[in-house]
Parts: C-alpha cells; sequence; structure tokens
C-alpha cells in the first residue's frame, strides 16, 4: 500500500497549515540517482535490495566515543541547530559501521525550540517545558513556526548529503501525541496520564494542540526531505500508552496531518512506535510506506496483521547485544528469518542503541547481516 493510498483510510479531516510539500529538486538524491537505488530505498519500495539493509535508532550519538568527544561542553539542543556539529554527528556511525543510512541528528523537540516555546534537555530527565500546555489559553498563546526558523535544520541536512554519497539521509520528526504529551506533562511520564485525560475531558483544546503539534512535526520532516534527505520517519515513542480506540479517534488524525506536509514528495515514509503492536494498522493508515515494529512481536506476526501490505523494519531486541555473540547472532538470524515475510525488510532495533553498547559489537552485527544474501 502507497502513503498516499493508506492516507485516503485515515481518520484525518483537517488539512495542515503552512507551505504545501513542493516537489524535490532536480539535485536531490532521489532524483539525481544518488539514493534512488540504494538497498534502503530499494527495500522501502518493496523491492529486491543488492545487499541487506541495516541500520540503528540512535546510532548518531550516545554509545559513541567519537560523539562524546564533539559534544564535550555542548548542550544537547545547542549541539542539534548548529548544522556542521549536527551534520558530524550523523555521519559518524556510517563511518563506523557501514550501515545503509544515515538518520539525521536532531531532538523531537527541536520544533517546539525554534518556533520559541521555552524547553531544554535536562541531563538525567529529557525534555522539560518552562511551562506545560493545558488550556485553551495556553494552546491558543502558542507561537508559530516558521519556515525561516527552519534554516540551521537544512543547512545541517545539506552539509550531510554532501558528505554522505550514495548513502542515504533519513529524516524524522516526532509524532504529534509524543510531542504533545511532553508538552501537556511538561516533562517525560511514565503514563501519559495528563494527554490521555485531556483527550476525553477537553476535547477541543486537544484537537487544537494535536494540531500544533502535528504542523510543527511536519514543517520540521518537511524541511528535512526538501534539503536532501531520502526517507521520512515519524516517532511516536509514546502511542503505546494508548488503545485502539483512543488511537485512532485523537491521534491518528494528527499523525495524519503531519505526513501531508511531506506526502507529496516521493520520499519513502515509515512509522514506529513502541509498545505499539494493537495499534500497527492505525498506524499504517495514517498513510505510510514502511512500518516499524518494536523487539515485542515477531515481524511474521506483525506482517500477518498488516495483511503483507508493506515493507517492515526492525526488530533486534537492544537487551541482547550484550549477550555472549553466539545469543546475539541467533536472534539476529532470527529477526531475518521472520523479516523475509513482508514484502521489504530493513533491520534495525526494535528501539534504539542503548548508551553503554560497545560499538565494536553494532560494528559486528553490520558485517553479519550484510553476509546473508538479500532475498
Amino acid at each position: 500500500m502507497t502513503s498516499s493510498a493508506a492516507a485516503s483510510n485515515s481518520t484525518a479531516t483537517n488539512a495542515p497549515a503552512g507551505e504545501p510539500a513542493g516537489k524535490l529538486g532536480a539535485d536531490h538524491p532521489l532524483m539525481d540517482g544518488r539514493t534512488s537505488d540504494s538497498p534502503l530505498i530499494t527495500a522501502y519500495r518493496g523491492g529486491k535490495p543488492s545487499r541487506r539493509p541495516v541500520w540503528f535508532m540512535r546510532q548518531a550519538g550516545r554509545s559513541l566515543p567519537e560523539y562524546l568527544k564533539v559534544r564535550e561542553g555542548v548542550a544537547m539542543l545547542d549541539s542539534c541547530l548548529r548544522p556542521e556539529l549536527a551534520a558530524e554527528i550523523t555521519l559518524q556511525p556510517v563511518r563506523r559501521h557501514d550501515v545503509d543510512a544515515a538518520i539525521f541528528f536532531s531532538d523531537i523537540v527541536i520544533p517546539l525550540k525554534l518556533a520559541g516555546v521555552g524547553v531544554d534537555i535536562v541531563p538525567g530527565v529529557g525534555p522539560v517545558l518552562d511551562k506545560p500546555v493545558r488550556t485553551a489559553a495556553d494552546v491558543a498563546a502558542l507561537p508559530k513556526l516558521t519556515w525561516e526558523a527552519l534554516e540551521p535544520i537544512r543547512e545541517a541536512v545539506r552539509l550531510t548529503v554532501a558528505e554522505l554519497g550514495k548513502t542515504p539521509l533519513i529524516g524524522f520528526a516526532g509524532a504529534p501525541f509524543t510531542l504533545a504529551a511532553y508538552m501537556v506533562e511538561g516533562k517525560p511520564s511514565r503514563d501519559h496520564l495528563g494527554p490521555r485525560t485531556m483527550m476525553h475531558a477537553d476535547p477541543e483544546t486537544w484537537t487544537a494542540l494535536a494540531n500544533w503539534a502535528a504542523d510543527a512535526s511536519g514543517m520540521f520532516l518537511q524541511a528535512q526531505l526538501e534539503a536532501g534527505a531520502s526517507a521520512g520517519q515519524l516517532f511516536d515513542s509514546w502511542a503505546g500508552s494508548l488503545g485502539l480506540a483512543d488511537y485512532a479517534k485523537y491521534v491518528a488524525p494528527a499523525s495524519a496531518r503531519a505526513l501531508e506536509h511531506v506526502r507529496g514528495l516521493g520520499a519513502p515514509l515509515v512509522h514506529f512506535g513502541t509498545g505499539t503492536s494493537e495499534l500497527l494498522v492505525a498506524m499504517r493508515d495514517v498513510g505510510v510506506d514502511v512500518v516499524g515494529v518494536d523487539y515485542r512481536l515477531p515481524l511474521d506476526e506483525a506482517n500477518r496483521r498488516l495483511g503483507g501490505t508493506v515493507p517492515l523494519q526492525g526488530n533486534v531486541d537492544p537487551a541482547l547485544l550484550p549477550a555472549p555473540w553466539e545469543v546475539l547472532e541467533a536472534h539476529v538470524r532470527e529477526v531475518i528469518a521472520a523479516g523475509s515475510h513482508a514484502p521489504g525488510h530493513v533491520v534495525n532495533l526494535g528501539h534504539g542503541v542503548p548508551p553503554e553498547t560497545d560499538p565494536g559489537v553494532l560494528t559486528r552485527v553490520v558485517e553479519l547481516i550484510h553476509s546473508i544474501p538479500a532475498e
């Protein structure tokens, strides 16, 4: 199912605000041939890649000593907004591991920061807002993200793509629910009770907030794709806290709205969430080409639930990365075998790279995956 076809099945009713996505330029990596036949893009499109593609969520960052070195003395959000530094961090795991894609180094709250919302990443805590957003007045007072404010993102992407050559860059954005959940709670939460309550107690305010988040995330992703990213991934880190009915009614429309900013560009779109085994069909139907699956559900079962309609991404369990090699190798091979049932498969982790991971293990996993012929 193509993203445009899937979108026709979504529950979205509101058009996104801001400039609609145009066309990718002739010098874009997908248009000039640099990445269009790469293993990643081929697998995302359901074709047979020249080698089995693999990349890792959170591959750019905390597990790499070279990352810790260049980040020394630089705050997290500042590092995301310095184009040369963000590009360097994005490139580091490609050089080290020979993965088949770079994932743009940034943070899901960067659109808030660029819009003028008071937010910071507190070490050991996560995103913390100066003031939570909990009332209709709070939502109405939110500043609007402008295209001009996104220029540091576009510049970082341009610098990265210039160095990547034939390796595609994946752009990313936080899904509206995850972004809005942080905004309501004002900080990370275990159960996301605040946004879940708002959906039912004040649905109009929730819809307004979700739409604001959708447009901010959609513009963030659009800036990356138009500047040179060859695919885009929407991360819904906290959607697993929702039941299917609430997801379909209160969240899917906003996710579809975010994707409307980029749907017409022709770049493959991926949707990933954690704890979302029961939501996979609804997540597909917001309009994506690929569904990411976390470590909780075998890929053959995910493919069955999705009716064999879309390529899958995932889902090596990060907890096994420190295990004895024979245990990890057997697990990777099981994941690949389960993924062979889908129309396409990109190997990834079922969540992000843990900070204590030995980088040498990731390199060895990549070598193993590349040694197994693509089907």
